[in-house]
């Protein structure tokens, strides 16, 4: 797949002037120049945010509403259930709020819909079991905005609702007594990206402030609201930034026994975004994905070290399902995208007999980084209902998509990048249709997967100590990833691949300096003999610290190549 590589066209002279303002190296100070952070206090709150940088929780829609409605049912002892998703970002959000209060003396119960069986968001008879339970209040967390008609039925059973979400709303907003989602189009608060358990951290800091708490008693969840954040591949700029920032250097030392647990077996010596990333979150997921949510949930609030570490082996048993799953319904898809030809639409669009529904959200994003497609993935049940996930590409919003399929969908749900949808399988071809016209109205088959090059470097150049300051950019991830160089002329010193083909390992020459390559999920360039010992290329590629036996090196991880002019 061609990729435009697109290089920033640097301000020199603030670059210079930042090196000699601040004291950073060229490399650093180009990086944030690109990035647009050029002033002292961005600069500041960039590198060294504090607890000093949140915003006033009251500035969000309907935040006065809501604290009052919870002070009031820790002193009056009321019954309330937390309503929560069952990815990451909705299991540290029950986490908080429900550690929180239970400090506060309020025991409250949560319930976690069933992925397999009941699917995303509330539902009727889930909030009829809540009601039974006796309780008074329900406060939703990382879902709700979308519920019109569930809230309704909750307020005809005499259940009040707070909803915390972070999805964009519908045109209608549910009839809840208080909504705090900074995506409501009347919302006025600075920062609108928060995940959910963001929006839980806003909330009990409101809390916090309205009973005069210490800032250590909200503070304190830092570490479980960064592992929510990062994993929501929510932008790390911002408010998000701080707690990100803020949140790493706190699961470093963090006193949940359970946090501990589950980065402990991930096998990560060092605690970064991408130990969240592909550590933490794929195991936590993979307890919603198989329909087991509350193990996760129990790991990160049990006290008790060997119920932790029972929990621990699940979640690890559990990802291990999760992958053997992944691979079979990416075989099976795959598979129909060859036989279909459907590489050749705007859009893949594939649809399974009982494929999990709890795992091809995965095998969508699979799909969509593959061929840069938009796709949508959909299990059909013998009931004819077919519920599935899609992923779309940058420039291209699948919620808009979708709300002009009203016709063709039973229900949706998600945001630009990702959605869920249910569809009936009836309606399948006439949705596939209306969809790919969509798309095709879009023009998505002009859009070129983009590399952003931050700066072009001479092997010369580098050294160490430059690759180590990078470290002052973490936490990497949505909106803030890693800096990526572009090597012009370098000469093929060695190549081969490796994993029966799949990555790519090169040794690279400029003049007497060698540097390794290693570019994963690269290796057809080795294996069709595209590249050979000799040539001159051009590479684009992160700068890392490679450990090896013991020792260390510099390596390039490659993201492109192509030959030099």
């Amino acid at each position: 797949m061609n990729k435009k590589w697109q290089i920033y066209e640097t301000d020199e002279a603030k670059v210079k002037e930042i090196q000699e303002k601040y004291g950073l190296n060229k490399l650093l100070s180009t990086i944030l120049v690109n990035r647009k952070i050029t002033t002292k206090e961005e600069i500041r709150l960039f590198l060294e945010p504090t607890r000093h940088d949140f915003y006033n929780p009251f500035l969000i829609m309907d935040m006065e509403k809501a604290v009052e409605r919870i002070i009031k049912a820790i002193k009056n002892q009321e019954k309330v259930t937390i309503y929560g998703d069952y990815d990451v970002d909705g299991i540290t959000s029950i986490t908080v709020l429900k550690s929180f209060l239970k400090d506060r003396g309020l025991e409250v119960n949560y319930y976690i819909p069933n992925r397999l069986d009941e699917g995303y968001g509330l539902n009727k008879e889930a909030i009829k079991k809540v009601v039974d339970s006796g309780c008074e209040l329900m406060i939703t967390v990382d879902c709700g905005i979308s519920a019109i008609e569930e809230i309704e039925y909750a307020n005809s059973l005499g259940l009040q609702t707070i909803i915390t979400d972070h999805h964009e709303p519908g045109n209608k907003l549910p009839n809840a007594m208080a909504i705090i989602d900074n995506k409501r189009k009347d919302s006025t608060y600075p920062f609108r990206e928060l995940a959910g358990v963001g929006v839980v951290f806003k909330l009990i800091q409101a809390i916090s402030q309205k009973l005069e708490i210490k800032e250590e008693e909200y503070l304190k969840y830092l570490d479980i609201v960064c592992v929510g954040t990062i994993s929501d591949i929510v932008p790390l700029i911002d408010e998000n930034r701080v707690i990100a920032k803020l949140g790493l250097l706190l699961i470093s030392k963090t006193k949940n026994i359970g946090l501990r647990s589950i980065i402990k077996s991930s096998g990560y010596s060092k605690v970064d975004s991408n130990t969240i990333s592909f550590g933490i979150a794929p195991r936590i997921n993979a307890c919603g994905r198989m329909g087991k949510a509350e193990e996760a949930l129990e790991l990160l609030l049990s006290p008790n070290i060997n119920h932790v570490n029972e929990l621990t082996q699940k979640l690890n048993e559990h990802n291990k399902t999760r992958q053997e799953t992944e691979k079979n319904i990416f075989e099976s898809a795959s598979k129909q995208i060859e036989e279909q030809h459907l590489e050749q639409n705007n859009t893949i669009i594939i649809g399974g007999e009982n494929w999990h529904h709890g795992v091809i959200g995965i095998v969508s994003s699979k799909i969509t980084e593959m061929y840069f497609k938009p796709s949508i993935l959909l299990s059909f049940e013998e009931d004819g209902i077919g519920k599935g996930s899609g992923r779309s590409i940058p420039g291209f919003d699948l919620h808009d998509a979708l709300m002009k399929c009203e016709d063709t969908i039973e229900k949706f749900g998600g945001h630009s990048m990702a959605v869920g949808v249910t569809i009936k399988k009836e309606n399948f071809e006439n949705f596939k249709k209306e969809f790919e016209e969509i798309a095709k109205a879009s023009h998505t088959e002009e859009i070129m997967p983009i590399i952003q090059i931050d700066s072009k470097i001479d092997l010369k150049d580098i050294n160490k100590e430059m690759v180590e300051s990078l470290k002052k950019l973490e936490p990497f991830g949505e909106a803030n990833r890693m800096p990526v160089f572009v090597f012009k002329n370098l000469k093929i010193d060695s190549i081969r691949s490796l994993s029966e083909g799949k990555h790519l390992k090169l040794t690279l020459k400029d003049n007497n300096i060698i540097i390794n390559g290693i570019g994963f999920n690269l290796g057809n360039f080795a294996r069709e003999e595209q590249y050979t010992i000799g040539d001159k290329v051009d590479i684009v590629g992160v700068l890392e610290m490679n450990h090896f036996n013991g020792e260390e090196s510099l390596q390039i991880n490659i993201k492109d190549i192509m030959k030099s002019l």
